[in-house]
């Protein structure tokens, strides 16, 4: 591994940038899966320790990664495919799902801003239904079994003034939901997972760590119920590009270090507030935003 600090939101970058390094880590386990009808590649690293935690620079948990090629083209029936895929893995990490629960979606993220705006797409997506169940009961719906689903969009601090954390708890005091699904754009470390890949996971989420703007948690320790994030890297930092196509040419040169030194401090320090997105991002969050809230859907049989 380099010695350029790897910043990536997603489990699966971090864990093999420690493999690369240091062999096998203790505490962390992988498991790899794929499914040729789909050709979606699901890696799940599983974090048990607190030293693999550290290790990771992850909170302790289960993240699962979803890693599918075509997921930038416009084809409805592979979305479709990844949707189900995606409800799966959601099935598998919220709790006690088969009981009928109160469920809360939050939508991470500035929706002026394009590759941002990734979780307030995702619930305008969504098929929400607790104010009907609430006034009206599941009988409106014809249905003997029903999650209550609502959603919020609670915006950033720079437009609100408040802390992600503070308006998601004052909700979640309010309105008592069994469990909450966070939705947010994230940071890669790879071009090759822009926009292809959806991490999944049980451990909470950090809003605007994906730009390095650490905010507080938004987990299960902070708001007493289980909180399962679902992010989509959608900018990749610059240095990381360039770091990663000047190692390429000293390997093609076979001399190694001679022109480039990621140790030096000014090497790439010039890029590290830097952020890429694809040309396309518009399309590109919409489409996801439709098949992440279809994939919510069909986890919660509302579909």
């Amino acid at each position: 591994m380099s010695c350029f600090q790897v910043r990536t939101d997603l489990a699966l970058e971090a864990r093999e940038s420690i493999t690369d390094a240091d062999g096998e880590l203790r505490g962390v386990r992988v498991e790899e899966f794929h499914n040729p009808k789909s050709e979606v590649q699901i890696t799940r690293v599983i974090i048990d320790t607190k030293n693999g935690a550290k290790a990771m620079g992850k909170p302790m948990g289960t993240y699962v990664t979803l890693e599918a090629p075509a997921l930038i083209e416009p084809d409805e029936d592979y979305h479709r495919e990844v949707s189900e895929e995606l409800a799966k893995q959601l099935r598998n990490l919220i709790p006690d799902i088969e009981k009928e629960q109160s469920i809360l979606v939050v939508g991470l993220g500035n929706r002026d801003v394009t590759a941002d705006a990734l979780g307030p797409e995702v619930v305008d997506n969504l098929f929400i239904n607790r104010h009907v169940i609430k006034e009206y009961g599941k009988a409106a719906y014809g249905c003997e079994k029903m999650h209550m689903i609502s959603s919020i969009v609670p915006g950033v601090m720079a437009m609100t003034g408040m802390e992600t954390a503070e308006i998601v708890k004052g909700v979640v005091e309010q309105t008592k939901p069994d469990a909450l699904v966070v939705v947010d754009a994230l940071a890669a470390r790879s071009t090759k997972r822009l926009n292809r890949t959806i991490q999944v996971s049980d451990a909470g989420i950090h809003p605007g760590s994906g730009v390095g703007n650490h905010r507080n948690a938004i987990n299960k320790e902070s708001l007493g119920i289980p909180v399962i994030a679902i992010g989509v890297p959608t900018v990749v930092d610059a240095a990381t590009i360039v770091g990663d196509a000047i190692e390429s040419m000293i390997q093609e040169s076979g001399e190694e270090g001679y022109f480039f030194n990621r140790e030096h401090p000014k090497a790439l320090s010039e890029l590290n507030n830097m952020y890429v997105t694809s040309k396309d991002i518009d399309e590109t969050v919409k489409r996801l935003s439709f098949t992440i809230s279809e994939a919510i859907n069909i986890a919660l049989d509302i579909a």
